[in-house]
């Protein structure tokens, strides 16, 4: 006698297929217009200031800064400028038309793209949904993954944790203010029209000295970052910074792709006695 057992439905197996990757918008095009042009000013802002601390390698603090006076930081460069003692036998190029007015240049452009993004980025909300950390919950779990160049997961594509939001507050609103403050300090124009911001700082030498400071941290904030966009993919980040996508596949998707690993049991229609 034939008989055919009922198969539940929950034992059926369901054919299955490749869930589609879709698009979502990752960058809005202000953030990846003022990302690159930030960079660029910054690299520009790089080479010439470069150039322009050959010129005398040395950082005092105070108002006054000389030769004749002890630095607090000597970084025994070769130095374009003969007046300056560097132990070298020899006196390097002088540089300093064309960096300082690429310099200059550079400063406004890096000023401009500043204050546009940060008056957009109150205005809609960008920094409140995208870099204000809701707490500072886990972060000792974020600097131990980061020093262990851990590959952050398929969320890191779409949201920052709690360190990357404190590090990007910290450069947007203190070390890039802090560069444009000290840099203005520096100019005696600047300094005879408003000379309150030149001796809050305490001289034009100590100004100096602070854009040094600020500008090494930002270096090194830059190679961390270029760093941590290799560990997480670099074709991926760069594409989202470039056109503002970035592929996504949905929880489902991953959940169809997890049935799909696990072979099902084979169940027959029928049993014959």
């Amino acid at each position: 006698m034939n008989a055919t057992l009922p198969i539940a439905e929950r034992d059926l197996v369901q054919p299955t297929t490749t869930p589609a990757v879709t698009e979502a918008k990752r960058h809005t095009a202000l953030v990846r217009v003022t990302h690159w042009l930030a960079t660029f000013a910054f690299l520009a802002l790089l080479v010439s200031g470069g150039e322009i601390v050959l010129s005398h390698p040395r950082f005092y603090w105070g108002e006054t800064g000389n030769v004749n006076m002890h630095p607090w930081l000597n970084l025994h460069l070769p130095s374009s400028r003969d007046t300056v003692p560097t132990g070298y036998g020899y006196v390097l190029p002088d540089q300093n038309g064309w960096s300082r007015y690429l310099h200059f240049q550079a400063a406004w452009v890096a000023l401009a793209t500043g204050l546009l993004y940060v008056i957009w980025g109150f205005f809609a909300g960008h920094f409140r949904r995208n870099l204000l950390p809701a707490s500072l919950k886990g972060i000792g779990t974020s600097i131990i993954e980061h020093l262990r160049f851990k590959r952050p997961g398929v969320e890191g594509a779409w949201s920052y944790n709690v360190l990357q939001r404190i590090t990007y507050l910290l450069v947007i609103f203190v070390l890039f203010p802090l560069m444009i403050w000290t840099g203005l300090a520096m100019s005696f124009g600047f300094d005879a029209a408003f000379p309150l911001p030149v001796r809050l700082l305490g001289g034009h030498q100590t100004a100096r000295s602070l854009h040094f400071i600020v500008t090494i941290l930002l270096v090194l904030f830059l190679l961390i970052h270029v760093v941590m966009i290799f560990v997480a993919g670099f074709w991926a980040r760069m594409r989202a910074m470039i056109t503002g996508r970035a592929d996504h596949v949905g929880t489902a998707a991953s959940a169809v792709r997890r049935s799909e690993a696990t072979p099902a049991p084979e169940i027959s229609e029928g049993v014959t006695r």
